[in-house]
């Protein structure tokens, strides 16, 4: 089936869309990272640490269709906002990553990725084992937010992986993105360790131990 696209979100509804998920912080560091000055803390989780519910969510969730997403569909879906880290993104698919959205009318409502590998965040590298996995890149599209797709499809990926015999689930959250914080208290999440990075123009990178929860 194929995709249907959006119209792109004009830079006033993104704004307050901001405003009103208490993104404000989160927003002005993602700016201030664009200009060469990234101070990102951020949390290291365990998601799902305990069994979680099967979130409920604001409609039908027979309308909506797990889906797996391929380089062509990401390739569309990830050119409507510029938030998007496209390259990246579809270098991950190449390397192995998994990306599943969920479908609504024809449309992506929601997507995230899954790593099976060892990866590299912010210079740090971080090892997985063979019954572990990451979760990154989850997003919900504007007109879809406010329904809890985020926890729902997260919610699915953990069945995915389960099915794969994949029991641990990582995940970054950043310190200052609250609708994520959100979300994965909803799942049972665990915190882990709390780390900051300091990045200069992509090149200077310096890293450090917050707090270690364990």
């Amino acid at each position: 089936m194929k995709i249907k696209n959006k119209p792109k979100i004009g830079t006033i509804h993104r704004f307050l869309d901001i405003i009103r998920h208490g993104l404000l912080l989160f927003g002005i560091r993602n700016r201030l990272a664009k200009i060469g000055l990234d101070i990102n803390p951020y949390y290291w989780v365990q998601e799902e640490y305990t069994e979680c519910q099967e979130p409920e969510i604001k409609g039908n969730k027979s309308d909506y269709t797990l889906r797996y997403l391929d380089i062509d569909q990401l390739k569309l879906i990830t050119n409507l906002d510029v938030n998007f880290d496209s390259e990246s993104m579809i270098e991950g698919v190449k390397k192995g990553q998994l990306c599943i959205g969920l479908e609504h009318n024809s449309e992506i409502a929601a997507f995230l990725f899954i790593d099976y590998n060892d990866f590299v965040f912010s210079d740090r590298l971080f090892h997985l084992k063979e019954n572990e996995a990451y979760v990154l890149n989850v997003w919900t599209f504007h007109p879809y937010r406010s329904k809890n797709l985020a926890s729902y499809l997260r919610y699915l990926s953990y069945q995915l992986l389960k099915s794969q015999g994949i029991n641990v689930k990582y995940s970054i959250i950043q310190f200052f993105n609250k609708s994520s914080i959100k979300v994965i208290n909803k799942l049972n999440a665990k915190y882990l360790k709390l780390y900051l990075s300091i990045v200069l123009f992509k090149r200077y990178y310096w890293n450090f131990i917050i707090w270690d929860y364990e």
